[in-house]
Parts: C-alpha cells; structure tokens; sequence
C-alpha cells in the first residue's frame, strides 16, 4: 500500500481525540456521502483481509509515539526522575535512525514541544475547558421542567501545532486524491462529537507520499494506530503494548437509525506498541472486525479499524 504524511492543522477545539480508528469511520461515511453507497461497499468488501485504506492517529508534527516498552530496553536518562521520565511520550522523526535504548533521552513531552514554538504565551500543546450545556425540549424550545445544566470538555490546542496523520492507500481500489477529497470534507464539517456545534474542524495543508527509514536490521513493528492484534503470529515474549476498551458509536446518519447507536465493545491495543511478528510485514498489521453482524446489529455490514501503520524498528534484548 502506498505511504502518505497528512500535515493537519486544528481550526477549533475538538471535543474527541483524533484517533486512526475514528477517524477512518469518519473516512468511511465521507465515501459514501461524496462517492455514493454502492461505492462504499465494494471498497469494503473482504475488509477483514484487505483494507482499502490504514488510518494513523494524528501525532504532534514532527512525532511519532514513543514505545510503550519496559524500562529495562531504554537507557537511564542521567539527573531525571521518573515521574519527569514519563512524561516523555513524542519521538522526533530523526530519532529513528538512532538505536532504540537511546529513545528514551532523545524523547519529548508536551512542553518541550510547545517550547519550540514562537508563541511563548502558552506551554503546553493542549488545554481542557469545560462547556455548560443543557437540554431543549425541540417542541417548545425551552429547557422546560427538568433544567439539568451539564458541562463537556472540550480540547483547544496551540495556536501553532500542526499535526501528522498517516494514511495507507491501496490505489488500486481507490485514489489518493479522492481519499485526499474526502478527508478535507471531514475537516471541513468538523471531526467527531459535537461536529454539529462547530467542534473538530481541521485543514488538511499537505498531502504528500512519504516512507520511514529503512532498517536492514529490522525484527519488530512500532504501531501508529490502535490495533487488533489478537489470534495472529506475534511473539508474545518480545510483544508489548497497552490495551483498551473501545466503546463505539455510529456517526454521521446512523447515530439516529432505530435509536441505537452503540456498537459491540471491542479490545484494542493502544497506539505504540511493539510488536514481533512471525510472519511477512508490509507497513501494517492487524485486522479487520466485523462486516457480519458481530459489530452492530443496526448495520450488519459495520466494520471496525484493527489495523495500524507501522515502523519497522530494530528491537535489542533488554539493556
């Protein structure tokens, strides 16, 4: 599949994460809202075995997550402690080329980011205010009887972060540009919860072919994306990664089909893991779930990204 580096830069604040499995959702109805719904299923088709498309999480430009590895793979970073040394959670890009136990001391955090900006008003790359909200009652147009105020976060970045997303695209079944198409039509009706009250707007300022460095000694995988890696070849003793619940929703149209909106939860791996795979690798793995009914029982053809982009990295044994 073919490599390209979004540059993204967040218009509003947003109120979900910018994450590769939502996002990819989200590139899923703006197929089907600009190319049509026929188009939309013949590119999902034997989606459990060959995506169409990879989607990354969006990363602070410039980055990419540092491995979620035990310490003993690291160096110890000198006069630093390890509250401060967890902290650490961006690897510049250059970083790559260097050996993995000095990741550690060539990481970043939020701050340092932030302090390699202009604008030195602000030092941090995100702040969380909370917004008031309250029910309306759509007959009468008031709060009526039941005045319950409640508040949500919401997510407003620096003025000057931009961010790098990573897309594989098999071009044979579909178009960078008309991925590109779609994507500025995500960001131009805003991304995620809250879209419709202005939240989650984004510009896409470059699409370009991009590929990591290349590593002859390669034997692991850094994820850049929340994956599934469960039932497939990885070697469990040289495997690490954190995992989650994802608790999903449909989007766009089908948040209001038959009032129910939630799909079945399923258990991911964070983005930055590390994976050791015993079989082939191109630039991804995991799979793909779902696409018969096991998923949404609103929308029986419903599929969920379990795969992410990755870096072919050189794993030591532990320091």
């Amino acid at each position: 599949m073919q490599s390209y580096q979004l540059t993204l830069k967040p218009l509003t604040a947003f109120a979900t994460p910018m994450l590769g499995d939502t996002l990819f959702g989200q590139l899923c109805w703006a197929v089907r809202n600009r190319f049509g719904e026929g188009r939309l299923e013949e590119l999902l088709q034997d989606y459990s075995e060959t995506p169409f498309a990879v989607v990354s999480d969006a990363f602070p430009e410039g980055h990419v997550p540092l491995p979620k590895l035990p310490g003993c793979y690291y160096r110890e970073v000198p006069k630093m402690d390890r509250k401060a040394v967890k902290k650490r959670s961006w690897l510049p890009l250059s970083a790559l080329r260097s050996e993995l136990p000095e990741w550690l001391d060539l990481a970043k955090t939020d701050a340092d980011i932030a302090a390699g900006f202009q604008d030195k008003k602000k030092h941090s790359l995100m702040e969380t205010h909370s917004q008031p909200h309250n029910s309306i009652n759509r007959l009468t147009g008031t709060t009526g009887e039941g005045f319950a105020p409640y508040t949500m976060d919401q997510n407003w970045f620096h003025p000057q972060l931009q961010w790098h997303c990573y897309v594989l695209v098999d071009e044979s079944r579909i178009e960078s540009d008309e991925i590109r198409q779609c994507l500025d039509d995500i960001g131009l009706l805003g991304y995620g919860r809250d879209a419709s009250i202005g939240m989650g707007k984004f510009e896409v300022r470059q699409f370009q072919s991009f590929q990591f460095p290349d590593r002859d000694d390669a034997n692991s995988f850094l994820t850049l994306a929340a994956c599934a890696p469960q039932g497939l070849d990885f070697d469990p003793a040289r495997s690490f990664y954190q995992v989650f619940t994802r608790f999903g929703r449909h989007g766009d149209r089908a948040v209001h089909k038959d009032n129910k909106p939630f799909k079945s939860p399923v258990l991911l791996a964070k983005a930055g893991a590390v994976l050791t795979a015993r079989f082939p690798v191109d630039n991804w793995l995991g799979q793909g779930i779902g696409g018969s009914g096991e998923l949404s029982k609103t929308i029986p053809q419903t599929v969920q990204q379990g795969y992410a982009p990755v870096i072919a990295i050189h794993l030591p044994e532990a320091v």
